[in-house]
């Protein structure tokens, strides 16, 4: 594990506390993996149903991860992209993206990173996000958030600093950053893109977990995404929130598996939402 995330002082539950700790490092042991198989030649890639690649990376990280929490945490749920639900008898479940951002992957692009998240299920059956933790093996970089802790960005071995989202307060001055252009069209809302495009500053595809980061870390001010799976929201939710920003679905509400998600500054948030009802 990396010192960066060693360093930070937790000052929460003791059994939220342990999985942070544990989330923190495999992230980034799981993210390592995937090194071996950046950019290397001999990388096979395979087309899944819904037309997302599949790679040997993806498959080899989450089993990592999966075993890793099993043996911390065996009542543990787990929900993985690659390898759907394990059911557990705790009140929480762990939510998994080995590699968010295959595509930028397979091409040699280092905006790829690998998604830890773990969620709270109340009495009442009510779902939390209370961890999530996030690391990009290309750049050396992470992130990571717990409830009431702050978000927390690290570079290589140097000591985490706290996140905040920016300053922005106008649309017009906000940089908007999106995962694809085409995946607006995708669900009929080419036209709600060139809408926002319009709208703000100026936009840019540093999208999947790279663009939440950015926003988390004050670098960009709003991501946006179309269609999403909740192993794509779940890590970023608390993150983004923690750094004193907002992530909603495209009605505002406050979820991670509407399949849409807005992650901002906070401050011109509901602009944003109209914009994307218009």
């Amino acid at each position: 594990m990396t010192d960066a995330a060693e360093k930070f002082h937790f000052d929460g539950s003791p059994e939220v506390g342990s999985r942070l700790t544990l989330a923190n490092r495999i992230a980034v042991e799981a993210g390592k993996l995937t090194l071996k198989h950046f950019r290397n030649e001999a990388l096979k890639v395979i087309r899944k149903g819904d037309g997302s690649p599949l790679t040997i990376a993806d498959q080899e990280a989450e089993t990592f991860l999966r075993e890793e929490i099993s043996k911390a945490f065996p009542d543990d749920g787990i929900v993985g992209e690659e390898f759907g639900v394990t059911e557990g008898t705790s009140e929480f479940n762990w939510i998994l993206d080995p590699i968010d951002g295959t595509k930028s992957f397979i091409c040699g692009v280092p905006l790829y990173g690998t998604m830890v998240a773990v969620e709270r299920i109340g009495d009442s059956g009510d779902r939390q996000s209370v961890i999530g933790s996030v690391y990009l093996p290309g750049i050396d970089e992470g992130i990571f958030a717990s409830t009431g802790q702050g978000a927390w960005y690290f570079q290589g071995d140097e000591a985490a600093v706290r996140a905040r989202v920016s300053k922005t307060k106008r649309v017009e001055d906000a940089v908007l950053v999106t995962s694809e252009v085409e995946t607006f069209g995708e669900r009929e809302a080419a036209d709600v893109y060139g809408r926002l495009a319009q709208s703000v500053y100026f936009s840019r595809t540093w999208g999947d977990v790279y663009g939440y980061l950015l926003v988390a870390t004050g670098q960009v001010d709003v991501m946006i995404d179309p269609i999403l799976n909740v192993w794509d929201a779940a890590a970023v939710e608390p993150i983004i929130r923690e750094a004193g920003g907002r992530f909603t679905d495209w009605s505002g509400e406050a979820r991670i598996d509407s399949g849409d998600s807005v992650g901002s500054n906070g401050l011109f948030h509901d602009e944003i939402l109209k914009l994307l009802r218009q």
